[in-house]
């Protein structure tokens, strides 16, 4: 299978970035994306909202729905799924992109700050799948990929920004349950994360990052597509990194990915 032709999608956070990059590769092969996302209005620091984010995906090829979702809200959530089944008859695949970052030390991180970080992250990614998998169970082919890093006890991950990091991480160990309660039910669940640090608007929210070291946000989507098009039984349980997961499928060439190719590239976190 390397087609996501009919196949529906629930992503979160979709609305622009990474989330939005996936939503558009699923679109080229003619998936049905839902789009779960707080951003309903225009937002001056981060643009795009779930309804022009829904426009690109109709005009990729794509079916969207744009569903206004605080996935800290268990009702939200709830209702998103249950118009994502009325709208396409089931779920095949969640991808659990929404996150939220801070990325200072203990005596510089709000508490508002760190609830809202364990609230999207770990817990937002907890919620969507236990929402989604009941139809997941019924798909022919169902997946739940989520971005999250290797999982690491290292402290040099931990010290600077030990909020972020327990949210980032507590991503990690949902994908490790999840993958060993429901890999033997034929669920793939399995995260991914980028080798560099990747261009999105979110970006511009981080001091100091120079964008043009950085890749584009269309990597991470050509290797979720890599991921998810795979047969799912028997496949959970991976922390995936996207260049090794283009590479596996042939794809050797990564230079295009480079916002400017002549520059070194930023490492992303949590790898060695």
């Amino acid at each position: 299978m390397d087609t996501l032709a009919g196949k529906t999608l629930f992503i979160s956070g979709a609305s622009r970035g990474i989330g939005l990059a996936i939503a558009l590769r699923a679109a080229r092969d003619g998936a049905n994306i839902a789009i779960a996302a707080k951003s309903s209005v225009a937002n001056p620091k981060l643009p795009g909202t779930i309804f022009t984010a829904a426009e690109a995906v109709e005009a990729a090829g794509g079916k969207a729905l744009a569903l206004k979702c605080d996935i800290r809200e268990e009702d939200e959530v709830k209702a998103a799924v249950a118009a994502t089944v009325e709208a396409f008859g089931g779920i095949d695949i969640l991808v659990n992109n929404a996150s939220a970052i801070w990325l200072a030390g203990t005596l510089d991180t709000p508490m508002k700050r760190f609830d809202l970080m364990q609230q999207v992250n770990s817990r937002g990614s907890f919620l969507c799948a236990q929402a989604c998998l009941p139809h997941l169970l019924k798909s022919s082919n169902p997946h739940i990929l989520t971005l999250a890093p290797p999982p690491s006890l290292d402290p040099k991950w931990w010290t600077l920004h030990t909020g972020y990091t327990l949210a980032k991480m507590g991503m990690s160990f949902v994908t490790l349950g999840l993958a060993g309660e429901f890999g033997p039910k034929g669920v793939a669940v399995n995260a991914l994360w980028p080798r560099t640090i990747i261009a999105t608007d979110a970006l511009n929210m981080i001091a100091g990052v120079a964008i043009e070291r950085c890749r584009k946000p269309e990597i991470v989507a050509d290797a979720a597509h890599a991921v998810l098009t795979r047969m799912a039984a028997g496949f959970a349980g991976n922390f995936l990194i996207d260049d090794d997961v283009l590479r596996e499928a042939g794809i050797t060439d990564l230079a295009h990915y480079a916002m400017d190719p002549s520059q070194k590239l930023l490492p992303d976190l949590f790898l060695d």
